[in-house]
């Protein structure tokens, strides 16, 4: 119990130096510094950026009109412009330099206080401030569900032929069209869920949201082929719906590709059927291969015999 009383002092002691360094710190308790930039900003052809503070002045003591922010960035000192927004706010255009994303700075604000008879400068600064500069960006999906096949069109901007889109991991056939739009098709997975859509690329990976599969019918005539090698077939296909904006893609694989010849089929937009011709190529017997339909999978058995 004798040793807990000097212990206790000594807290107490060293609590009420550590309140009085604090009351020292300059700008401490005069202003507050708000930095009102994001962390990440959006890529543009000028490569200018404007990076905003605000300054709330919180003692009756600061000397009206004192108040001089600066920026402290790539090594120089600069003065801040008032901004149009309102009182208290400044802003800084800064032009960044060809091959950096990234900046770094910190702002540092001038004043005087005065007490009784006596002015005295005094200065607040921020702790250093980092920002990100982003060249690729999703904006929106234009559809968030669709059935199998459907293409689906993403806007952004800085896309390039080498990105990808994702669907839980895995690709989807994904289409290049602008620095600003892709489209996909969507992919023959199990319908009636949601799936996480991410763009992966070089300029790495950013999440696009998620899109719902929605279940469809399909109906196929001839529901079999019976083919000679040469000899050419029409084979159709026929949905319940109109196919969207962009077509319907009916991704049929085959066990025998070099028994069948074919071209690719799309049901083409606002249309609820298309026609291919099937050609007959080595004899053998296989299948061609639908997913995302009916109880999973539509299967046309294929025979080919020799001339």
């Amino acid at each position: 119990m004798q040793n807990s009383r000097p212990i206790s002092a000594r807290r107490i002691i060293t609590w009420i130096g550590a309140l009085f360094l604090l009351a020292l710190l300059p700008g401490c308790n005069d202003l507050t510094l708000t930095n009102l930039t994001p962390p990440s900003l959006t890529d543009n052809p000028s490569r200018i950026y404007t990076i905003t503070l605000r300054v709330d002045e919180k003692s009756h003591t600061i000397v009206p009109g004192s108040v001089s922010p600066h920026i402290i960035i790539d090594g120089q000192n600069i003065a801040m412009q008032k901004s149009r927004i309102g009182s208290g706010f400044y802003e800084y255009d800064y032009h960044l330099p060809a091959g950096r994303s990234e900046l770094a700075y910190y702002f540092l604000v001038n004043y005087e206080v005065q007490f009784n008879d006596r002015t005295e400068p005094r200065e607040a600064y921020t702790e250093v401030n980092k920002v990100s500069v982003v060249s690729r960006y999703v904006l929106t999906l234009q559809a968030n569900r669709g059935p199998v096949g459907a293409r689906i069109g993403v806007v952004g901007y800085g896309f390039t032929p080498q990105d990808s889109l994702y669907f839980d991991g895995t690709p989807v056939r994904t289409i290049f069209e602008s620095t600003s739009s892709l489209s996909f098709f969507v992919p023959p997975l199990e319908p009636g869920r949601n799936y996480t859509v991410m763009l992966s690329g070089a300029s790495g990976n950013a999440n696009v949201g998620t899109f719902r599969v929605d279940a469809s019918a399909l109906s196929v005539m001839p529901s079999a082929l019976t083919l000679r090698t040469g000899s050419v077939q029409p084979l159709t296909f026929s949905v319940p719906n109109p196919a969207p904006a962009g077509g319907l893609l009916l991704d049929l694989t085959t066990d025998v590709p070099e028994c069948v010849i074919m071209a690719e089929v799309i049901v083409p937009a606002g249309e609820t059927s298309v026609t291919v011709d099937v050609q007959g190529g080595r004899p053998g017997s296989g299948s061609l291969f639908l997913k995302g339909y009916e109880t999973g999978e539509v299967t046309i058995p294929v025979t080919v015999t020799a001339n």
